[in-house]
C-alpha cells in the first residue's frame, strides 16, 4: 500500500480502491501484470464508497449460473484470507409461495455445484436463529457456506497481498481518451499516462463514464439498515465495537465502519416476503430494508466524503422504516421485523443509514472492455457478494483475453458492459429501470414477466398490423416484439389434442396459441418478424481475409453462398454463431440475434477489422420476415420473378431479388426446421413487404407467428440459441457444432480448439426427452444421474410436433450416449428423462431441403 503521489506513468489504472477495484488489481498483479495503480477520491482503506458501509452479508445462491459462481469463488478466497465468516445463511418463508421459491432455491444451488443446500423445518431454522419466532414461519433454506465478508479487513487484505500500488485521497478530474483509446487518468494530485484503465467506482460510475464521454447506465438507490443497542438475547457474543477502526481514517459516522467491522456469530438471515435481511454484530443485531419505495440519487450528485457522512450513505430516513411505502408489501419494515424477531421490538438503535449502492436495467453487472474506447474497461453494479469471482474474471479478460474463473470459463453475454442498447444510457430510463431492479430485489419475479414502463422504444414497420392481430408484445432490446397473436386463436381448437394443459409455475404468461403457431407453420406457412435480428455489412479491401480471420467456419465462398460460423475468443469460447452471406466480391453481410448482439458481437467485428475493412452494424436498419413452412416456396413464387425452386434456389443460398416491388436480399435458411427464407428488406420497405406476403398467401394458410413458436420449433430441431445453449463458457466441440469448425483455415481461438480436439472434451450438450410428462423444464434446474448432479437445463420447452417435452443439457460425455437414464429436479419434482440423439426432428432435412 502507498500513501505517496500517484506516478505519472503506469500500465494500468483502477479508479475505486473498493471491493471491486481492490480484486481486479489483486488478480491482475496474481497474473503477473506490472505497473497496476489504483486510485480513490476517499481514504484508504475506508473510502467512503458501498463496500465500507456495506453489511458483508453473502447469500450465494442465484437463479444465474455466473451470479452463484463469482459468489462462490468470492467466499472461498475471502475465507482463505481469513475475512470471511462462514456462519450459514438462511431465507425463511412466510408464505407458500416463498416456500416454492426456495425449493428452486435448492435446485439452482445443486445445478450450479454450491455444497450441501437444504430445506429446513421452522424448528430447523430456530436452532439456528433463536431469535426468529418459529411460528411466524413456514420453513426456511439453509446454504452452509453463506456468510460475511469483513469489508475493511478485505480491502487491507486485497492491499497487502497484491503488487499493485495503492493511492487514496486522489480524484479522478478527466479521462483523456482521444484517438478513441484511454491515454491518461486526470487527477487532483496530477496526471497518470496509462495503457489501460478499469472503472471500477460504482455509485460513481455515471459520473466517470461521462469523463470518457459514455452514458453508463448505472443508477444510485439508497438502502436501509440500522443496528440495535447491545441486546440482552445476544449477551453470550463477544464484541469488540470502539476498536474495530482505531488508527484508520473515516470518513462520516464512525459507528457505521465500527458496527459493520464487527462480525456475525449465528447465520445471516432473510425474509423475502418482506424485503429483509439480517445478520449479528457481536451483541447487536443489524437489519436491512428493501422495503420502502425506491429512494433514487441524481447519478450525477453522489458528492463527496464530508465530516458528517460517508460519500455513498445519506441520512436514515425513519418514515421509510416505520411506514409501508413498498408497492408490492404491506407492512413496513419495523412491523415486519417486529414479529418474526420479537425481541427487536423495544430496542434502541445504536447506528442508522441509507447507504448507496446501483442498479443497472436489467439488475446485471456491467463488465468488460467498452466499445467507444479501446484500453478502457469496465468492474460496475458488482456487490461484495460477486466482487471477488468478477474480479478475476475481469483480469482474465484483461490478459488473456478469455474471461474465465479457475472452474473453467464463463459466459459474458449478460454481464458485458456492450450489452446495453442505444438508449439505455438516457438518465430517466435507466433511472427508472434501476429503480424497478431495487422493488425486486427479493420479489418473487414470474417467468417471462415484462416492465410496463418505457414501452414503444423501438418498433418494427409491421408494428400496426401486429397490433390490429392482436400482438402479446414482449419487449427485448428497447424491441416490441410478439411472443404470439390473439388472431390465432382459432387455431388451437383446430390443433387442441395435440397441445397439452400447461398448469403450475411452468405455464405462466404462457398460451396455448404459441404451441398452436407452432404447429400451423409445420403444415401451412407463417411469417416472423426478425426486425429485431441484425445485420452487420463488412465491405472494402481484405474483407474476406479479414472475415477468415475472425469465422472459425471456411469464407472462401461465391457470390451468393451463405455460410454458418462461429466468432471465438482466444480460448475458443463461442462470441456469437452467425450467419456469412457474400453479395459481391469484398462485400458481405453478417447476420445475427438481436437484444444484446449488435453491442457485442458487432463491436467485436469493429475492433477487429484492419483500417481498409468497413463494418457497419444495421440494428433498425433493415425490416426482415422470416417466410417458413411447407407453403413457403408457393407462396414467395408468386411474389417473385426469380426463381425459387430447389435447383434455382438451394438451401443456404442468397440472391437480391425483388418481392413485389420490394427490393429484398433473400436467404435460404431456416432458423425452425421448415422450408423458407430470411427475407432482408430496408426498413422503409417493411410494410409493403408484409402486405405482399399477406396478400399472395391468404388461400394457402399464411399466418403470423411469434416468439413463443420460434422458441419450441428451434429447440425441436436443436438449432442453438447464444446466450442460452452456447456462449463463452463453451466450445464448439461441446455445443455440439463441429461442422462451423475448418482447423484447415487460420482463426482466433484456433490453437485452443487443436488443444481441445487433442485432449478430448469432457461434456457435450445433448437433448433430453420426459418420459412420461408433458410438463415443461425451466432453465437452471438439475439434471441427475443415480442422484448426482451431472448437469443442468440450458433450455427446455415442450415439442408439439414431437409430442414430448424436450430439455438440453450439457453432460459428462459418459453419460451422453443416447438412451442413458437421468433424472431432472424442477419446481420440487423429480421427472425421469433419456438422453437422445440430435436432431430430434426430422433429422434427415427432408422438410428443409425440399
Amino acid at each position: 500500500m502507498s500513501t505517496e503521489t500517484p506516478p505519472s506513468r503506469a500500465d494500468t489504472v483502477v479508479i475505486g480502491a473498493g471491493a471491486v477495484g481492490c480484486s481486479v488489481a489483486y488478480h491482475l498483479t496474481e497474473l503477473g501484470a506490472e505497473d497496476v495503480v489504483v486510485i480513490d477520491q476517499g481514504p484508504l482503506p475506508v473510502t467512503g464508497g458501498s463496500s465500507v458501509h456495506a453489511p458483508g452479508i453473502m447469500f450465494q445462491t442465484s437463479p444465474s449460473k455466473i451470479q452463484t459462481k463469482t459468489a462462490h469463488y468470492t467466499s472461498r478466497l475471502l475465507s482463505d484470507a481469513g475475512v470471511y465468516d462462514e456462519v450459514g445463511g438462511i431465507e425463511v418463508a412466510r408464505s407458500e409461495e416463498r416456500m416454492d421459491f426456495l425449493r428452486r432455491r435448492v435446485e439452482w444451488a445443486t445445478s450450479y455445484g454450491l455444497p450441501e443446500p437444504q430445506l429446513l423445518s421452522p424448528e430447523e431454522v430456530t436452532e439456528h436463529l433463536p431469535l426468529v419466532d418459529e411460528d411466524e414461519i413456514l420453513g426456511g433454506y439453509y446454504s452452509p457456506t453463506d456468510g460475511r465478508v469483513d469489508g475493511i479487513g478485505a480491502l487491507q487484505w486485497y492491499m497487502e497481498h497484491s503488487s499493485a500500488s495503492f493511492y487514496g485521497n486522489t480524484e479522478v478530474t478527466d479521462l483523456d481518451v482521444s484517438g478513441g483509446e484511454i491515454n491518461a487518468i486526470e487527477t487532483d494530485q496530477g496526471r497518470i499516462d496509462c495503457d489501460r484503465a478499469v472503472i471500477a467506482t460504482n455509485n460513481w460510475g455515471y459520473q466517470t463514464g461521462q469523463l470518457a464521454g459514455l452514458d453508463l447506465p448505472i443508477a444510485p438507490v439508497e438502502h436501509q439498515y440500522v443496528v440495535t443497542e447491545p441486546m440482552e438475547e445476544l449477551a453470550d457474543a463477544e464484541s469488540s465495537v470502539g476498536d474495530n477502526t482505531t488508527g484508520l481514517d473515516v470518513p462520516g459516522d464512525r459507528s457505521i465502519a465500527e458496527y459493520m467491522s464487527e462480525g456475525p456469530h449465528q447465520p445471516v438471515g432473510r425474509d423475502q416476503d418482506h424485503s429483509l435481511y439480517f445478520r449479528t454484530h457481536g451483541d447487536a443485531l443489524g437489519m436491512g430494508s428493501y422495503n420502502h419505495e425506491t429512494l433514487s440519487v441524481d447519478p450525477e450528485a453522489m458528492g463527496k466524503n464530508t465530516e458528517e457522512l460517508q460519500a455513498s450513505v445519506r441520512g436514515f430516513t425513519k418514515e421509510h422504516w416505520e411506514t409501508p411505502t413498498h408497492r408490492g408489501r404491506d407492512k413496513s419494515a419495523k412491523q415486519a421485523f417486529d414479529e418474526l424477531l420479537p425481541a427487536t421490538q423495544d430496542v434502541e438503535y445504536e447506528a442508522t443509514e441509507n447507504g448507496i449502492f446501483v442498479f443497472t436495467p436489467d439488475g446485471m453487472p456491467a463488465v468488460g472492455e467498452t466499445a467507444q474506447v479501446d484500453g478502457l474497461w469496465t468492474g460496475l453494479a458488482i456487490w461484495w457478494t460477486h466482487s471477488g469471482g468478477y474480479g478475476r474474471i475481469l483480469a482474465e479478460w484483461m490478459e488473456n483475453g478469455t474471461p474465465r474463473l479457475p472452474s473453467g470459463p464463463v459466459d459474458t453475454g449478460g454481464i458485458h458492459v456492450r450489452r446495453f442498447e442505444p438508449h439505455a444510457g438516457e438518465k430517466d430510463y435507466f433511472v427508472d429501470r434501476g429503480a424497478k431492479r431495487y422493488e425486486q430485489v427479493y420479489s418473487i419475479v414470474e417467468p417471462r414477466w415484462q416492465p410496463d414502463d418505457h414501452r414503444k422504444l423501438r418498433t418494427s414497420p409491421f408494428y400496426h398490423q401486429q397490433k390490429e392481430l392482436g400482438a402479446e408484445f414482449y419487449q427485448s432490446g428497447g424491441w416490441e416484439t410478439p411472443q404470439w397473436y390473439e388472431s390465432n386463436a382459432d387455431l388451437v381448437e383446430k390443433y387442441e389434442d395435440r397441445i397439452p394443459d400447461q398448469d403450475g409455475w411452468q405455464g405462466i404468461n404462457r398460451s396455448k396459441i404459441e404451441a398452436a403457431e407452432h404447429l400451423h407453420t409445420r403444415e401451412k406457412v407463417s411469417m416472423f418478424d426478425m426486425t429485431t435480428f441484425s445485420s452487420i455489412m463488412v465491405e472494402g479491401e481484405g474483407s474476406q481475409a479479414f472475415l477468415q480471420r475472425v469465422c472459425s467456419n471456411d469464407m472462401d465462398l461465391d457470390v451468393g453462398q451463405v455460410r454458418y460460423s462461429l466468432l471465438l475468443n482466444e480460448g475458443g469460447g463461442i462470441l456469437a454463431d452467425i450467419t456469412v452471406v457474400k453479395l459481391d466480391d469484398e462485400e458481405f453481410m453478417v447476420t445475427t440475434g438481436g437484444g444484446n448482439s449488435p453491442g457485442i458481437h458487432g463491436g467485436h467485428l469493429e475492433d477487429e477489422a484492419p483500417a481498409t475493412v468497413s463494418v457497419h452494424v444495421e440494428e433498425g436498419a433493415k425490416s426482415t420476415i422470416g417466410l417458413w413452412g411447407p407453403n413457403a416456396r408457393l407462396l414467395l413464387q408468386r411474389c417473385t420473378d426469380a426463381d425459387v425452386t430447389n435447383d434455382g434456389f438451394q438451401y443456404f443460398r442468397a440472391k437480391q431479388m425483388y418481392v413485389g416491388d420490394v427490393p429484398v436480399i433473400a436467404l435460404r435458411v431456416s432458423y425452425v426446421g421448415e422450408l423458407g427464407w430470411e427475407l432482408w428488406a430496408p426498413t422503409e420497405y417493411g410494410q409493403r413487404l408484409w402486405e405482399t406476403l399477406q396478400d399472395a398467401g391468404e388461400d394457402l394458410g399464411i399466418r403470423p407467428m411469434g416468439g413463443g413458436a420460434l422458441s419450441s420449433m428451434r429447440l425441436e430441431k436443436g438449432y442453438r440459441l447464444w446466450g442460452t445453449d452456447i456462449d463463452t463458457d463453451s466450445n464448439p466441440f461441446e455445443a455440439g457444432l463441429p461442422f462451423a469448425v475448418d482447423l484447415d483455415t487460420e482463426f482466433i481461438g484456433k490453437a485452443a480448439l487443436e488443444t481441445a480436439r487433442e485432449e478430448g472434451i469432457d461434456s457435450k450438450i445433448t437433448p433430453l426427452t420426459l418420459d412420461d410428462s408433458t410438463d415443461i423444464m425451466l432453465g437452471g434446474r438439475p439434471v441427475l444421474k443415480d442422484g448426482d448432479a451431472i448437469g443442468y437445463v440450458q433450455a427446455g420447452n415442450y415439442g408439439y410436433s414431437l409430442g414430448e417435452s424436450i430439455a438440453y443439457t450439457y453432460v459428462p460425455t459418459e453419460h451422453a450416449e443416447a438412451g442413458t437414464s437421468v433424472q431432472i429436479q424442477c419446481e420440487g419434482e423429480t421427472y425421469d428423462a433419456t438422453v437422445r440423439d440430435e436432431p430430434l426432428f426430422d433429422p434427415t432435412r427432408d422438410r428443409i431441403i425440399r
